[in-house]
């Protein structure tokens, strides 16, 4: 989380907004990964 707001603020961004739509974007960013994964036959198991 730290690094995250870290890079919000060096983007600009409020830190109060940006600690509001991190648990989002975080799950969107799980989501993607996971299709990507299941994608993917290399027969290693996801962590």
């Amino acid at each position: 989380m730290g690094a995250a707001l870290a890079l919000a603020q060096a983007l600009g961004v409020n830190a109060l907004i940006a600690a509001e739509l991190l648990p989002e974007i975080e799950a969107v960013m799980v989501r993607k990964l996971n299709e990507q994964m299941e994608g993917r036959s290399t027969g290693v198991t996801p962590i």
